[in-house]
C-alpha cells in the first residue's frame, strides 16, 4: 500500500528545511547582533599603539650592550659621546704651560693636586671659575700634558672630555672607567646651569652623596664663568619666591661646594697683557719692535673691550697672519 505524503504542521505542504544560523543571520540584514560591540577605530589606535610601545621597550631592554671594558691604550685623550662611545683624539689642541701667563698660583695648585691623583694619592675634584678667556680650560689641558711628559705609557692619566648637554649620561661613563687600569681627569668645559635644568643632580650624585660614589681612579675638572654655576639673578629669584628662601637655593648653589679645589681667575693687568703677547711671539719667532708691538697690542685690546690671553692670542694669529709667519713653535 503506498505512503502517504508527510504534511506540515500548518498543512502548507512539505516541510522546509531548517536554515543555518549563518544563513539566517544573512537573510536579516536589519538584525541586531547580542554579540558584544565593536571597538571604535580611535580605541584600536590607541590599543595597538601601546601594544606596540610594549613591544619596543622589550627589544630595548634585551638589545641593550651590556658595558665592555674599554682599551685606553691608543691615546691619552678622549671625547666622550651620549651613545657610549669614546673617540680618541690623537693631538689635543692646547697651549703650552709656560705660554699661560698671569696664573701662576693656580698653575701651581693644579699641577700639584694633578700629580697627587696621576700617583694614587687622595686628590680633590677642581673648579676653575672666574673672568672669561684667562686660560681655565688651557691650563687643564697643559697641566695633563705636563703629568704625562715623564710618565710610561702605563702610568699614563688619560683626559676625558664631556660635553654640557651630556652630563646626564655621567653615570655610565663612570661605569665604564671604573675598572679600567687608567687613571683619568673627567673634564667639562664651560659648566653652568639655566632655568628648570636638573641635569646637574646626575653631577652632584658623582661628585658626593651618589650610593656608590666617584670611582678612586677618576677626578672631575670643570671651568666655568660663574662661582655656582648658576646665574646670579636666577639665586635671587629662588630666595625670593620659595616660602624657605634658604632651602629653595640650598640644593643648586651645593654643587660648587662639592668640588674640594675652587680656582679662581680675574682680568688680568695691562702689564700681564703684554706679557701675554711678548711669550707668544717668542715661542712662534715672531720678530716685531718691541715699542710698535706694545702699540698694537693695546689698541687691539682696546677695540675688543678687555685683556685676557683669548685677546692676546687673537693678536698674536692677527700679527703672524699679517707678517706671513706660521704659528709653529721655533
Amino acid at each position: 500500500m503506498p505512503k502517504k505524503p508527510s504534511k506540515s504542521p500548518a498543512g502548507k505542504g512539505p516541510r522546509a528545511p531548517a536554515l543555518k544560523p549563518a544563513l539566517v543571520a544573512a537573510k536579516r540584514p536589519n538584525a541586531v547582533s547580542k554579540a558584544a560591540p565593536q571597538a571604535s577605530p580611535e580605541l584600536s589606535q590607541e590599543r595597538i599603539a601601546r601594544a606596540l610601545e610594549t613591544i619596543a621597550a622589550h627589544l630595548a631592554a634585551q638589545g641593550k650592550p651590556a658595558i665592555e671594558r674599554e682599551s685606553f691604550e691608543k691615546a691619552d685623550a678622549y671625547v666622550w659621546h651620549p651613545d657610549g662611545r669614546l673617540a680618541a683624539v690623537p693631538r689635543v689642541s692646547r697651549v703650552e704651560l709656560f705660554l699661560l701667563k698671569g696664573v701662576d698660583r693656580m698653575r701651581d695648585i693644579l699641577i700639584e693636586n694633578t700629580e697627587r691623583f696621576a700617583n694614587g694619592l687622595p686628590a680633590n675634584n677642581a673648579l676653575l671659575w672666574g673672568a672669561r678667556g684667562m686660560g681655565k680650560s688651557s691650563l687643564v689641558k697643559a697641566a695633563h700634558a705636563s703629568i704625562n711628559a715623564d710618565r710610561k705609557p702605563a702610568d699614563r692619566l688619560k683626559l676625558i672630555e664631556i660635553h654640557r648637554e651630556d652630563i646626564e649620561t655621567l653615570p655610565t661613563l663612570m661605569e665604564k672607567l671604573r675598572d679600567a687600569d687608567f687613571n683619568f681627569i673627567v673634564f667639562i668645559d664651560d659648566l653652568s646651569f639655566d632655568g628648570n635644568d636638573a641635569s646637574y643632580k646626575s653631577l652632584k650624585a658623582v661628585l658626593e652623596g651618589g650610593i656608590e660614589g666617584r670611582p678612586e681612579n677618576v677626578i672631575l675638572y670643570a671651568t666655568s664663568n660663574r662661582r655656582h654655576l648658576l646665574a646670579r639673578d636666577m639665586i635671587e629669584n629662588e630666595r625670593s619666591t620659595a616660602i624657605n628662601p634658604g632651602e629653595a637655593v640650598e640644593e643648586k648653589v651645593s654643587l660648587s661646594d662639592r668640588f674640594g679645589l675652587w680656582l679662581g681667575f680675574h682680568r688680568c693687568s695691562q702689564d700681564e697683557y703684554l706679557a701675554m703677547v711678548r711669550g707668544y711671539c717668542s715661542h712662534f719667532g715672531i720678530k716685531v719692535d718691541d715699542e710698535a708691538l706694545e702699540r698694537e697690542a693695546l689698541e687691539w685690546s682696546t677695540t675688543r673691550g678687555s685683556r685676557s690671553g683669548r685677546v692676546a692670542w687673537q693678536f698674536v694669529q692677527e700679527l703672524a697672519g699679517r707678517l706671513g709667519v706660521k704659528l709653529a713653535a721655533k
